[in-house]
Parts: structure tokens; C-alpha cells; sequence
């Protein structure tokens, strides 16, 4: 689809400053589009940023080499960050140095931060507008008129929902809600890991850690800073983050409920949360209803997890959410639509086509890992990839 200019009286706005409202931002940008980025961030710099992602060559690595930021990417990613080292409850390894080029294309990993970074660092300097968290919309005059929490407010021609799983924006585009997957994971980082947690911190050797047992789940994933990110998995009820009354600021009292929640595990675990820096995190995973739709507004669309959230298992999130920029930017930019309500109707409705999928593998993908057969099931999963040493190790 051929892209051209889009008219620079037509005032785009973004809400969010992720990843995905950032391609999306720069490819509409750098082809004459007139575009502003709210954030509710206070600053590029205001909070830490997460772990590493990995890119893949059809999604996310497609969207930076259409933004002509290859270049930035390879000077910033993180080579060999994608392996992974698969072990039980106790530590003992089952796959070690498993790598993404061994089960099909390569996945390079960068992390979260420098990706933010670069994205940003392709903007003009005043295309992201700070401080800004969205709190409601009207319409006046054809127009929308966006209101934030410091009280300022702002005039757009069409609204590009990019603020994530817990959109705000979303209720004005459909009444469909994200539903609760059942798993609940427990967020946390550790810094100086070399230090903090020496023994963890050999174990994962600058990649990342999966440890399966009892139906649950434990990823440890280093970050090129020196510290750590980790994530529990466990079933539970949608509010148990709340029921439960733990202070997740304390370590003393996440500690205690990991010893009892995670029983039988190895201790080596225990470093994590007595190190970790707080708060340590409880987020309840959602992933969006599946097959179903919504009709095409004119001035209004939304993209990555805003539109199809879903639990981080299968690795999808980011890259559906570059590719949905890659798409909504050559639709929005083509002369082959009538109107904007036309252009957005073309990409919801692929869109939603490539999240079913996505979503049906990452439901398969978390619900495997939560499942008292996990680590069988990760190895014939693997069983065709892996090489003969890898496999000697199982």
C-alpha cells in the first residue's frame, strides 16, 4: 500500500507514550502528519521502565525498519539476552541455553528503556506533550476535546487510543472489556543482582530464567543495567491482589506469602523478594474477548493493549502493538480510502483477525505454563527444535 503525505491541518492525537503509540507516532510524523503524543508520565526520565522485549522480524522488527530505525535498534539491542534456561521448582536445569534462532527466526531482545528511548529520540522535540493524564473526551464542533488531570485540555481531529490494558479511552469506542484470565502475576526488581543475588544472578547469565512447578511459574529476566525483573504466575481470584491484604510495599510480608503460595520450592528463590526494591507489583492478567467486533468510528481507534490485551506469555504483547502502528499508519496515510472512518474500519478489521490468533496461542501458551504437566509439556514443545545436548539435559 503506497503511503502518502497525509494534509497537516488534520491534528492526530496519541495517548500514551508506549512503544506502540511511539512507532505509531513516527511513522505518521515522518510522513507529513500533524501529531501530538500525550503522556501521563511527568518526564522521558520520571520512571524506571521494564525488561527486555523481543522483536520479531514479521511485527515489531517490520514496523522499526519502516520507521528507519534499524540502525538505532542495533545499537542499542541486547545480543544473546534471548536465551533461556528452563528449570523446576528447585532449580535443577532442564533446558539450558536455549536460544530463539534454535525454534525459528531469530528474536532479538532489547530492553524496555533504550526502545522507549530511541522511539523518542525520532520525534521532534515537542511532539510529546508530558503530564498528561486522559480523564474524559466531547465532541465540540466536530472536533474532540481531550480534558487531563492537571486540568488542561487539548483539541484533536482523531483520538489513537495507545494507553494500554487499562484504557481509558476504550469505553468510548465499545462497550467490550478486557476478562480475567485466571492467572495473576507478582512484578519485582532487583538491583545490582550481581551483589544482591549472586547465585540467581550466575544462574541467568545475562539472559532469562523460566521455572516451572506445582502450577505455577517464576521468570527471572536480566536487564542491561545490572538488575533484574522477576515475575510470579499463579491461579487466583480476579481481586486477590486486594482480598489477600498484603502490603505489596513490604518484602517481609510478599516473602511470606511466596514461602506459603510457592511451598516446595527451592529457597534460592527466596533472594529475590528480600532483595527486591518496592513495591514489588500484583497485576491480575486480562486478555480481550475473542472474536468480537465493533463499528468503525471516524475519528477514533486504539492500538496494542488498549485493543487486545493479553497475558505476556507467548511474548505477543509488544509486537502486536508496533505492528497495529505499522498498519493504522498505512491506512490513515493511503489514498486508496474514501474517509478516515474507511481507513480506520480496514485496520480494526485486520487487526482483530491477527489478535485472535495471537490471543488463542498466548491463552494456550499461559494456561500450559500453569499446568501440572508444565514442564513436559515446554519440552515436546521444544522436542523438534533443540539439539541432541540440549535435549540430554531434559
Amino acid at each position: 500500500m503506497e503511503i502518502v503525505p497525509m494534509p497537516t491541518t488534520r491534528k492526530i492525537a496519541i495517548i500514551g507514550a508506549g512503544p506502540g503509540g511511539l512507532t505509531l507516532a513516527r511513522l505518521l510524523q515522518m510522513n507529513g502528519a500533524n501529531v501530538v503524543v500525550y503522556e501521563r508520565d511527568g518526564g522521558q526520565l520520571s520512571r524506571a521502565q521494564g525488561a527486555t522485549l523481543d522483536l520479531h522480524d514479521d511485527a515489531g522488527l517490520k514496523a522499526l525498519r519502516k520507521a528507519d530505525l534499524m540502525n538505532a535498534f542495533e545499537a542499542n539491542y541486547r545480543p544473546d539476552a534471548d536465551k533461556l534456561m528452563v528449570v523446576d521448582q528447585d532449580g535443577t536445569i532442564i533446558l539450558n541455553n536455549f536460544v530463539s534462532g534454535d525454534h525459528g527466526p531469530e528474536r532479538p531482545e532489547i530492553d524496555r528503556g533504550p526502545l522507549r528511548d530511541l522511539l523518542i529520540n525520532s520525534l521532534r522535540p515537542d511532539t510529546i506533550v508530558w503530564n498528561r493524564q486522559f480523564t474524559s473526551l466531547a465532541t465540540v464542533d466536530g472536533s474532540i476535546d481531550l480534558s487531563f488531570s492537571n486540568g488542561e485540555s487539548a483539541l484533536a481531529d482523531i483520538v489513537i487510543a495507545a494507553d494500554g490494558a487499562n484504557s481509558r479511552i476504550r469505553p468510548y469506542i465499545t462497550t467490550i472489556g478486557p476478562i480475567y484470565s485466571g492467572i495473576t502475576i507478582v512484578e519485582g526488581n532487583v538491583y545490582h543482582s550481581a551483589k544482591a543475588t549472586p547465585e540467581i544472578h550466575k544462574l541467568v547469565d545475562n539472559g532469562k530464567i523460566c521455572a516451572l512447578g506445582n502450577s505455577k511459574s517464576l521468570f527471572v529476566v536480566s536487564k542491561g543495567d545490572g538488575s533484574l525483573a522477576f515475575y510470579t504466575g499463579h491461579r487466583t481470584d480476579e481481586l486477590w491482589f486486594r482480598d489477600s491484604n498484603i502490603d505489596f510495599s513490604n518484602r517481609t510480608e510478599v516473602l511470606n506469602w511466596f514461602k506459603s503460595e510457592f511451598s516446595g520450592w527451592s529457597v534460592l528463590w527466596d533472594a529475590l523478594f528480600e532483595n527486591a526494591e518496592p513495591n514489588i507489583t500484583p497485576r491480575p492478567q486480562y486478555f480481550f474477548p475473542m472474536g468480537r467486533s465493533w463499528e468503525a468510528l471516524p475519528n477514533m481507534t486504539m492500538i496494542g493493549d488498549a485493543a487486545h490485551v493479553m497475558p505476556p506469555y507467548a511474548g505477543e504483547g509488544v509486537n502486536m502493538a508496533m505492528l497495529d502502528a505499522l498498519e493504522l499508519a498505512e491506512c490513515l496515510l493511503s489514498n486508496d480510502y474514501p474517509n478516515v472512518q474507511s481507513a480506520i474500519a480496514s485496520y480494526e478489521s485486520q487487526m482483530r483477525k491477527r489478535a485472535l490468533a495471537s490471543t488463542h496461542m498466548t491463552l494456550d501458551q499461559t494456561y500450559a505454563f500453569h499446568s501440572p504437566v508444565a514442564i513436559p509439556r515446554l519440552i515436546e514443545f521444544f522436542a523438534e527444535h533443540i539439539d541432541a545436548k540440549v535435549r540430554a539435559q531434559a
